[in-house]
């Protein structure tokens, strides 16, 4: 056994030619994949990192999911106070789009948009597309780990939206974000929603689309601040496709109450 580790060390002679001896070969490490995927759960992102891209005017971004543990991704939509103009649209299999809408938002820095897209049996693409000009860029975000859920009030609150029918819901002033949650029994669902501030003025305006109202409701969190706030939906679709709307409150400003009453006793006084 001495002898063979001796003769390994040394060199070869062959010819009169010195041929070094062999090395062993080296052996490769492979580090940990950060947010490898994990079967039968939704591996969370690295912690501390901004995910948001940048989408400029008239460009296409994309977020692919293969692994059919997600099924529901939230997008985020906002800007540096400039308006936001903006097309999202999912991606399931060649030339197949369940689920599209338009954004347009007049003030993407106060009034940023979320919405949850649900992504069942995956693999599926969320892909945005800014349709607004270059001097108009927005940050997007689509994330898979942290989605809002519809609150039980929202679920409970459900009323019935005949085809070509719209109805209201004027909220306080102490109301800072407002929860939507549309749905079918199974049809499709054409809708459009829209943030009212003042007669005709038009904060904010969600056109919708989807291919099965129960199988992917639709579910967004509308930001309403200052006062004269109304929420305006509008089932766009014939008289037979009803659907269900759960308007209500999802955050309260409790500072609000606390302030000038409006209509309220005015004293005057003087000499």
């Amino acid at each position: 056994m001495l002898y063979k580790t001796l003769v390994a060390g040394l060199a070869l002679s062959v010819n009169g030619l010195t041929v070094p001896a062999r090395a062993p070969a080296p052996t490769m490490q492979m580090a940990p994949a950060v947010g490898e995927t994990v079967r039968g759960v939704v591996a969370p992102t690295a912690a501390a990192v901004d995910s948001a891209i940048l989408v400029q005017g008239g460009s296409l971004r994309t977020w692919s999911y293969r692994s059919p543990s997600v099924e529901q991704v939230q997008v985020v939509l906002s800007t540096e106070g400039r308006p936001l103009d903006a097309d999202i649209e999912l991606w399931h299999g060649p030339d197949n789009t369940p689920c599209k809408m338009r954004v347009y938002v007049e003030n993407g820095q106060l009034r940023p948009f979320s919405a949850v897209v649900e992504t069942p049996r995956g693999p599926n693409t969320v892909a945005i597309r800014n349709i607004g000009q270059v001097e108009f860029p927005i940050a997007a975000n689509v994330v898979a780990d942290a989605v809002d859920q519809p609150s039980a009030e929202a679920i409970s609150a459900s009323t019935i939206i005949q085809g070509g029918a719209l109805r209201t819901y004027p909220f306080d002033p102490t109301v800072d974000s407002v929860e939507c949650l549309l749905k079918t029994d199974g049809r499709p669902l054409n809708a459009r929603i829209e943030l009212l501030q003042g007669p005709n003025n038009n904060k904010q305006v969600i056109e919708l689309y989807t291919e099965d109202g129960c199988d992917r409701p639709f579910f967004c969190v509308l930001e309403t601040p200052g006062s004269g706030n109304v929420v305006r939906v509008v089932n766009t679709a014939p008289v037979e496709f009803p659907m269900t709307a759960g308007i209500v409150p999802h955050s309260i400003n409790a500072d609000m109450a606390t302030g000038a009453i409006l209509g309220g006793d005015v004293v005057i006084g003087g000499e």
